[in-house]
């Protein structure tokens, strides 16, 4: 089992990307936008993620890091107060 990764979620797939003609990376997370990376950063990882084309993995990987700690666990799943 690798370090990285222990739980396997990566292998559910749950980070899409779409290249902007702009230059500009769109991360989504379940199908939700979190990241929107402009730039030199953009470019970067679209170079990386051109070069792991076809190795899901790896995409995942990256796109998992280019997001940084979005989720810490935290977050509120819509219930109304008091119920």
């Amino acid at each position: 089992m690798s370090e990285i990764d222990k739980n396997g979620r990566l292998d559910e797939e749950p980070f899409a990307y779409q290249l902007a003609k702009s230059g500009t990376v769109l991360i989504a997370y379940e199908g939700k936008t979190v990241v929107t990376l402009k730039g030199k950063e953009a470019e970067r990882l679209s170079a990386k993620l051109l070069s792991a084309e076809g190795d899901p993995k790896k995409e995942q990987l990256l796109l998992a890091k280019a997001t940084g700690n979005f989720k810490r666990g935290n977050e509120r799943m819509g219930k109304a107060k008091g119920k």
